[in-house]
Formats: C-alpha cells, sequence, structure tokens
C-alpha cells in the first residue's frame, strides 16, 4: 500500500501543477458526458483507453461486461446515469481475450460464477448457428465477445430506463465497443437498436396494454369458438348426454 499511496501523491502534485483548482472544481459536483459498462479485468481501464479524466465519465463494471436485467448494481448506475447525470452516450465495452466469455464457451463448471456465466451461453444458444460454424477457436472466442457485446447492447435497450428515456428529447445514444488487448485499438461495432423496435409490443412502456389486449382477444376468440361449437353439436348427442345425467 505504501506504493500506491505514494502514486496518490505523485498524481496530486501533478494535477496542482497543471491547475491549483483542479479539485476545488472536482469537488463541486459531476456532470459526465459517457457511462461506461465494462468488464472488470484489469488490462481494460476505463478511462485510460477512452482518453477520458475525472468527472467525464460515469463507469459500472462485472465479469464480461454484462446487461442483466436483475442485477440491481447494473440498474442503480443506470437509473443514476440516466435520470440524475443525464448522460448522453451509454458504452457496452467488450474486450477480445475475456476470461468470462472464454469460461462460458468451455463445457466445465466454475463453480457460482456458472449462473453468470449462464448469461452468456444464452447469447451462445442464440447465435448457435454462426458460433458452431466457426472452426478456428481462437476467431470463434472473438466473435463470441462481439455478440456478446451487441446482446449486452441489445439488453440495455430493453430496460424500463432506455425505454422510459426514449420518450424524451434527447435520450442517451448507446453503443457497442470491443477492445482489442493486442493493439489497444477501441472497435465500434455499430450495433442497431432499431430492430427492437418491431418487439415494443414486448419491451416496450406499452407492453402490460399489448399484452392486456392479446388476452382480451384470446379470450374472446375462446366464447367465440365455444359458442360456434354449441351451435352447431346435433340435437340428438345434446338430448343423449342429457339423459346420463
Amino acid at each position: 500500500m505504501e506504493e500506491i499511496i505514494a502514486n496518490n501523491r505523485k498524481w496530486v502534485e501533478t494535477k496542482l501543477s497543471e491547475d491549483s483548482e483542479f479539485f476545488n472544481k472536482m469537488a463541486k459536483g459531476q456532470k459526465p458526458r459517457y457511462l461506461f459498462i465494462g468488464c472488470s479485468d484489469s488490462r481494460v481501464p476505463a478511462s485510460a483507453i477512452t482518453g477520458t479524466g475525472p468527472g467525464e465519465m460515469f463507469v459500472h463494471r462485472n465479469i464480461a461486461n454484462l446487461v442483466v436485467h436483475s442485477d440491481m448494481n447494473l440498474l442503480a448506475v443506470l437509473q443514476y446515469a440516466v435520470e440524475v447525470l443525464e448522460v448522453k452516450d451509454i458504452m457496452v465495452v467488450g474486450h477480445y481475450g475475456c476470461g468470462g466469455v472464454a469460461a462460458a464457451a468451455s463445457n466445465k463448471q466454475y463453480g457460482l460464477i456458472d449462473n453468470w456465466l449462464a448469461n452468456i451461453r444464452d447469447v451462445v444458444r442464440l447465435h448457435e448457428t454462426e458460433f458452431m460454424g466457426i472452426s478456428d477457436k481462437d476467431q470463434q472466442l472473438r466473435r463470441l465477445v462481439e455478440l456478446n457485446v451487441i446482446e449486452q447492447v441489445r439488453n440495455l435497450a430493453s430496460t424500463n430506463i432506455i425505454q422510459n428515456a426514449r420518450k424524451g428529447a434527447n435520450p442517451p445514444q448507446l453503443h457497442g465497443l470491443v477492445y482489442d488487448l493486442h493493439d489497444g485499438l477501441l472497435h465500434d461495432l455499430k450495433v442497431e437498436t432499431d430492430t427492437l423496435d418491431e418487439f415494443m409490443h414486448i419491451y416496450g412502456i406499452n407492453a402490460a396494454e399489448h399484452a392486456e389486449k392479446v388476452a382480451e382477444q384470446a379470450e374472446d376468440g375462446k366464447l367465440h369458438k365455444l359458442t360456434k361449437d354449441t351451435e352447431t353439436k346435433p340435437a340428438g348427442k345434446t338430448q343423449k348426454a342429457k339423459s346420463l345425467r
């Protein structure tokens, strides 16, 4: 810890030499433009690879950069970033060589984390034909990293937080990026979230209303069929049924 403390003191000296009011400005509050949802891997430092400084980017990290709808930690970060900080861009950032993705693609059990990795195995299931069609193991895992990012952006788009934000004039833009450990470059996957529009009756804010209509239509269909069957039932069979009671 002595090294950590020493590094901190050097960093403070550097910042003060650049701007004597730096920390006073930081203490007044934050207004970041970006939310970074990334992997916990120590080789993927959020601010360093994006060239952002203190106060510019809100950050959430977990194993394999997953957006899980039951993860209250992520949802709390997302809601605060969108509704309070009013971030303009949200990035889901994966990276090639991700240990979590590799573990999910293997045929092994790892204990408690298997429950978390099941979310990546769901990605394999959704894209099984493409995934299994790649013969080279390294390329297969690289593609799974990309597919995982794409699906997590879609998960993000289907949260009620983003759905509600889309009702406003300036909802945050969603992005899917992959970081390459071999050259340090970020690659934009150009994830299209507009494809979810065709499923707005499922993921959208009016999903409950639509479900009620579908249920009503189904019930009306059953009643209509029951009435039709009763009307067309032969009288003899009805009389016979009564005589058996």
